[in-house]
């Protein structure tokens, strides 16, 4: 198997030292993340390389124009978005998720994505 990074950052700005600064957790000290800044490359990555070992996601992956005007619906996908194709993914391929991590700091964001995975992780 060639070797590839087995860990997945999505974060449309930041990078895994940043999150340690916050979080201090150690797996953001690791040299070996892969990442990624959008859903779109979230996607591709996984259907390239197969899943990671480890995600870590972030919720908001742009900075502006997130609501489309007079609704409640995002116009850039988000990582909310990301988790929920990886779920299907899953489902689809009969396999267990990875382990992950939210380093979100949109707090409500967080929440949703963590409650997503780890309610299917249940099932």
């Amino acid at each position: 198997m060639e070797m590839t990074k087995r860990l997945l950052f999505l974060d449309d700005v930041r990078y895994p030292i940043e999150v340690y600064h916050y979080t201090k957790q150690d797996i953001f000290l690791r040299k070996d993340w892969h990442i990624v800044r959008n859903y779109d490359q979230f996607v591709n990555r996984i259907l390239e390389k197969g899943i990671p070992e480890i995600i870590s996601f972030d919720h908001d992956l742009a900075d502006e124009h997130y609501l489309k005007q007079d609704s409640n619906e995002y116009i850039e996908k988000t990582g909310y978005d990301c988790a929920k194709w990886l779920v299907e993914y899953c489902l689809d391929h009969q396999t267990e998720l990875p382990q992950f991590y939210c380093h979100s700091m949109n707090p409500i964001g967080k929440e949703n994505i963590l409650h997503l995975l780890k309610n299917f992780k249940k099932l």
